[in-house]
């Protein structure tokens, strides 16, 4: 049987300095976060949670679905003594490997995803505002939303799913390969050229999405060498006897809400689907990396993708026949755990997504991303008189990526949203309030100098004898605002929650 599908993004921001005679990345990407945490620390309202540090204790990227754990796997060593933040509305913000990186608290629905991803957004504007108050004069740290820097470094968009342990990992992988492969369709974010290693990139001068050209197998727990479709990472950051966590890797960041919405909606139903043995038929790809590559390459939305049995389907079929089991699924009571009102809102976008993409791709210029950034690529060619190889077109393409207010060319193209910025400003500080990243948020902001560290899954508090307690939060649904808010608005303090949480249970 499903479980609730709760989900999140990690976002892997490019970063540049300018001004400087030699880049380096991770020496920006601290002072951008460091900045943010500074410059809120002694703010009367709050977003970051002073002197709150990540806790490393349960983390094990080592751990493969497939069962079993490399000789060596223990938390990153690197990772540790770089820059995190923890911040009161359930994220983490920090520095990861030559990046920053923030992830989304812990959400109920697609929607309050793309609620907190664009959330996400203004804290790295505002990070971006503070960091570059404090340097040098001519200096200027900028981050962009993009995958790929034309330079064979790509930043990752990783999803995160909740799923039931009972699930074989198995039957997770002969269905949603085809999902992640042809859903690029809609989630793409454009890319110009080529970046495979032996292709020249004019015989390709655009693309459907960024990741592509960095994918080489179909499954595997590598996330940044040898990157697969679907990743085997097993770290559930919750009751490992019954929870795994998806992580998907394939995905680009999107600038548009509806596609961020459509991604993780689709792929929540899709999974869920998986779980309640809902889907009864696979497509099994001759070469699932080349059928990657060939649906990124072809801006028609025809080419045939060879399977295993020698037919063929394209990656519009694909879509269209997992979208007529989900509606069924979710008409059927699914939506019990994909979102409830939300999942018919995810039927009704992607039905209406996929027409217009079989239709005529042009009317979504304001929807998806891969086709508003080519028409203005287009636009921007024909205007100026300049081929389509010309730098000035690369420059435009990274551009679109630019989440500075003065800067967004995205705003200024219209693009469509569906979370108003009312909600986007509440996600800067506050929690979402079905899962159990309220319990983390609101804890942060009530004793932020009682908590020692914190992560997905627990919160150390320091009590008032000075001896540390651990509060285990494993079940993801639970620390919701219903079930905890009364407890922390009477506690005077964290023994009294904790007291109190001991009682409930």
């Amino acid at each position: 049987m499903a479980v609730t599908k709760i989900c999140g993004i990690e976002t892997e921001y490019s970063i540049i300095q300018r001004g400087v005679v030699e880049q380096n990345p991770v020496h920006a990407s601290s002072i951008l976060v460091d900045a943010y945490g500074q410059r809120y620390r002694i703010a009367d309202d709050t977003g970051v949670a002073p002197a709150v540090h990540w806790d490393f204790q349960d983390e094990m990227p080592g751990n493969d679905a497939r069962g079993f754990a490399p000789m060596g796997s223990m938390p990153p060593i690197v990772e540790t003594h770089l820059v995190n933040a923890v911040l009161t509305n359930g994220a983490r913000f920090y520095v990861d490997h030559a990046h920053p990186e923030l992830s989304t608290p812990e959400c109920a629905n697609a929607l309050e995803v793309t609620k907190y991803d664009k959330s996400g957004e203004i804290i790295l504007q505002r990070a971006m505002e503070y960091a570059n108050q404090n340097l040098p004069e001519g200096e200027e740290i900028i981050v962009y939303k993009d995958n790929s820097d034309g330079k064979g470094n790509s930043y990752g968009c990783h999803e995160n799913y909740l799923m039931d342990r009972l699930t074989p990992f198995g039957e997770i992988i002969s269905h949603a390969t085809a999902h992640f492969i042809s859903r690029q369709i809609f989630t793409g974010s454009g890319k110009v050229g080529c970046e495979i290693p032996g292709i020249d990139s004019e015989l390709i001068p655009f693309q459907i999405t960024q990741r592509a050209d960095f994918f080489d197998d179909e499954v595997g727990l590598e996330t940044t060498l040898t990157r697969p479709i679907l990743n085997t990472r097993d770290e559930p950051h919750a009751d490992p006897k019954k929870y795994r966590r998806l992580h998907v890797i394939c995905g680009d960041a999107n600038m548009s809400e509806t596609a961020t919405f459509l991604k993780v909606g689709s792929t929540a139903i899709l999974l869920s689907m998986v779980e309640d043995s809902y889907m009864h038929k696979n497509y099994f790809f001759e070469n699932p990396v080349a059928a990657m590559r060939n649906v990124s390459h072809d801006l028609s939305l025809k080419a045939p993708l060879l399977l295993k049995d020698g037919s063929s389907i394209t990656a519009l079929e694909i879509q269209w026949e997992i979208f007529a089991s989900a509606k069924q699924y979710i008409g059927d009571g699914g939506d019990e755990f994909t979102g409830g009102e939300v999942a018919h809102q995810i039927i009704a976008t992607w039905e209406r997504i996929l027409t217009g993409l079989e239709s005529e791709p042009k009317k979504l210029r304001k929807e998806i991303d891969w086709v508003a950034k080519k028409i203005l690529l287009d636009q921007y060619a024909e205007k100026k008189k300049i081929s389509f190889f010309d730098p000035r077109i690369r420059s435009l393409a990274v551009q679109y990526h630019d989440i500075r207010q003065e800067q967004n060319i995205v705003g200024k193209l219209g693009m469509k949203n569906i979370i108003s910025n009312e909600e986007v400003e509440y996600g800067v500080t506050d929690p979402p309030s079905g899962t159990r990243a309220y319990f983390r948020g609101i804890c942060l902001k009530k004793w932020p100098e009682s908590i020692v560290s914190a992560n997905w899954d627990s919160i150390v508090f320091k009590l008032d004898d000075n001896n540390l307690k651990r509060v285990p939060i494993l079940e993801p649904a639970k620390g919701s605002k219903s079930d905890i808010d009364r407890l922390v608005s009477e506690a005077i303090t964290p023994r009294d929650l904790i007291n109190a949480l001991e009682t409930v249970v």
